[in-house]
């Protein structure tokens, strides 16, 4: 499999199905694995490195669910490519930095990612669409039993997981739902509910994880420690507090359109026009404006546009998704162009 092969793929982020799929756009799990007798990434040498990456990519190799994948060199791949796959959500922005001796595995589905020499030697990471972390879960412990037979991890019976970061000390596991928050947004009930998040320790996020800010109404939420808690105990503990936000994303919607329907229509439907006749438009207010017809879509608003073709149009008029398929470089402003030419031909055809 190439990059560009991913183009013609629907990233399992944004398929707009499994359960809640209306509110929860994805749920992930991460696992941070180190190896024993090497240095955490940060600290390790050039030749370390290297031996991890054969090492983890030998090992791979021999996994049954990894069997259908790509490892990919992070060297090999130019700045595009890499900020492509940031934008498919199948690696970090920051293994995009200094890519020597880094790597990335993505399985053909684009469920399964793992990032070598990121924070840790290995980060594992299962892709679920809708509001499913068990089924992330089951699908990670598999392929994480069995890299554990042919990989000797950093463990302690004390501290569990050694990981570069301690807050990932213990399962190393992060658990994270990214959420689509509308009606919370436009009633103003978005702070209160941010803030009880962080006092019950979990952590909000943008679109692209940490160090972004949310955009489009878009909300990812994680557990922020894992020592001390079971894999089964934080899945428990993220699923309790997503359904809470469920329901009240799901009521802040009822009341919307109770009481100010003819103000959602009217904002629904100016971000369609606008949608579907700008000649220039920026990433962000894309997303934004997206965000709007999605909600239309989902309240049955808007009739003739589905939540698959919303979610496609959220990556492919990325900045990278939109050279890729131009198969140049792009100036900012004439990526602007482009992403309007394609959001106009894809929704008037509809």
């Amino acid at each position: 499999m190439l990059v560009n092969d991913l183009l013609n793929h629907t990233s399992e982020w944004l398929k707009g199905t499994g359960p809640n799929s209306d509110i929860v756009i994805s749920s992930r799990i991460r696992l941070a694995r180190n190896l024993t007798k090497f240095p955490f990434p940060h600290w390790a040498s050039k030749e370390d490195l290297d031996a991890v990456v054969q090492r983890t990519k030998n090992a791979m190799a021999k996994v049954d669910l990894l069997k259908k994948s790509t490892f990919f060199k992070l060297v090999d791949l130019d700045s595009i490519d890499k900020q492509f796959l940031v934008e498919r959500h199948l690696m970090s922005i920051e293994h995009t930095q200094k890519t020597e001796q880094k790597a990335v595995l993505i399985n053909d589905e684009e469920i399964i990612a793992v990032m070598v020499n990121e924070e840790d030697h290995l980060r594992l990471q299962i892709m679920q669409s809708g509001f499913n972390l068990l089924e992330a879960w089951n699908i990670i412990n598999v392929i994480d039993e069995e890299l554990s037979k042919l990989l000797d991890y950093a463990f302690l019976s004390d501290f569990g997981y050694l990981t570069a970061c301690p807050t990932n000390t213990g399962t190393g596991m992060r658990g994270s739902v990214m959420l689509h928050l509308p009606a919370l947004v436009m009633s103003h009930q978005i702070e209160r509910v941010l803030a009880a998040i962080a006092k019950l320790s979990f952590t909000t996020r943008g679109l692209y994880g940490e160090g972004t800010q949310a955009s489009g109404n878009f909300f990812q939420i994680s557990n922020q420690v894992s020592l001390g808690h079971s894999e089964e105990e934080i899945i428990e503990n993220i699923n309790g507090l997503i359904r809470q936000i469920i329901e009240q994303e799901t009521q802040a919607r009822q009341i919307l359109l109770a009481k100010n329907k003819e103000l959602l229509e009217d904002r629904i439907n100016r971000s369609l026009g606008i949608l579907k006749n700008a000649r220039i438009i920026s990433s962000q207010e894309t997303i934004e404006l997206l965000s709007m017809v999605r909600l239309g879509s989902d309240l049955g608003m808007v009739k003739d546009i589905n939540r698959r073709t919303i979610n496609e149009l959220f990556i492919i008029t990325q900045p990278a998704h939109l050279q890729k398929l131009e198969n140049k470089k792009l100036s900012a402003e004439e990526r602007d162009l482009k992403r309007a030419e394609l959001i106009r031909r894809k929704l008037n055809l509809l």
